[in-house]
């Protein structure tokens, strides 16, 4: 079984690049990298997916894979319609299986419930990201109702890995700059008053789904959301974060509405925010258990976290200042105390 990956070393994609091939995949990363893949086992594509016109692309793949059909292809990196059209073009004929990953996000902000299936409905007036995601699930939808082509539709909520803790307000540069505020015994922004419930999803149960549903023929022209079945408020994922390094937790609440209109722009809190994070939301994984009946989240939140930050605070590479966002913290802080 050979599988072809548009991008593969993202947060989700590198977690399924390094499962797949030990279930017996056999993977190809297509991406306009030259240089020699960290992936044991995976083949390089080198080519531009979106500088390179379609026909010259499709030669390289079918080159690549000798004329045979191609058993999976999963985009990574598409994200407005015209990616998944171009894909569509160089794709349809070539594939027996083809995934899109969309964004929970897609689903209805704010939600009419907090219990999240497939069928609830997709609609983000807060979030354009969402809202290319819910125009390329269209698209594809279409092309699969009007001529068959074979599109798996993932939507992950938030997945992280090794490399940077979940957080709801962070800087430009990730999470390093909260993880110091709270060593250093600085007040870090949590957004509302903390109890709206999340899920947060290590990217290494995300892959044991994602690697199950690949040639499953059940999942064509199916949309699953792949996420744990745990629930956590946010003021319980930064107390797990402060207990880990040993240090208070000093929270400062604040309302999105607030940091969206103090922050101007410079950071999309009305996207993250109020279209995605400030809202409670409960995912009901039965239709991934259906499809993949063995499945179950073994990365338990306070043991994914543990991990990570271990790792962050290992790694002097994953340590990015951001003094931008210190500052915008200390005058937002600031401000919610003189109110």
């Amino acid at each position: 079984m050979k599988a072809l990956f548009i991008g593969g070393t993202g947060t989700i994609s590198s977690a399924i690049s390094h499962l797949a091939p030990s279930l017996g995949w056999e993977i190809f990363h297509l991406n306009r990298g030259s240089r020699k893949s960290e992936f044991e086992g995976v083949t390089q594509i080198q080519c531009d997916i979106r500088a390179e016109d379609e026909k010259t692309i499709r030669s390289k793949i079918e080159k690549a894979f000798g004329g045979e059909k191609i058993d999976v292809v999963a985009d990574f990196i598409a994200f407005v319609p015209d990616h998944v059209k171009k894909d569509f073009t160089i794709f349809d004929g070539l594939c027996r299986q083809y995934f899109f990953i969309s964004s929970a996000s897609a689903y209805q902000k704010p939600p009419s419930s907090c219990v999240i299936t497939e069928g609830t409905p997709l609609s983000n007036p807060f979030w354009e990201y969402s809202r290319n995601k819910i125009a390329c699930e269209e698209y594809l939808t279409q092309k699969y109702r009007e001529s068959g082509f074979p599109v798996t539709i993932i939507r992950p909520s938030h997945t992280y890995d090794e490399r940077s803790v979940p957080l709801g307000v962070h800087g430009k540069n990730g999470s390093w700059q909260v993880l110091k505020r709270i060593m250093d015994g600085k007040p870090v922004i949590i957004h509302g008053d903390g109890t709206s419930l999340w899920t947060i999803t290590h990217n290494s149960d995300f892959a044991y789904a994602f690697v199950r549903l690949m040639g499953n023929i059940h999942a064509i022209g199916e949309s699953i959301h792949i996420t744990s079945n745990e629930n956590l408020s946010w003021n319980q994922i930064y107390a797990i974060i402060a207990q880990t390094l040993k240090t208070e937790l000093k929270a400062v609440h604040v309302s999105s509405e607030f940091l969206d209109a103090f922050s101007k722009g410079n950071y999309d809190f009305k996207g993250s925010l109020i279209g995605d994070k400030a809202n409670s939301v409960i995912f009901d994984n039965s239709k991934l258990k259906r499809l993949v009946p063995e499945f179950c989240a073994k990365v338990r939140a306070d043991e994914g976290l543990k991990m990570t930050i271990g790792n962050v605070l290992a790694t002097p590479g994953l340590q990015r200042d951001d003094p931008e966002f210190d500052m915008f913290c200390d005058k937002v802080i600031a401000a919610v105390k003189v109110i």
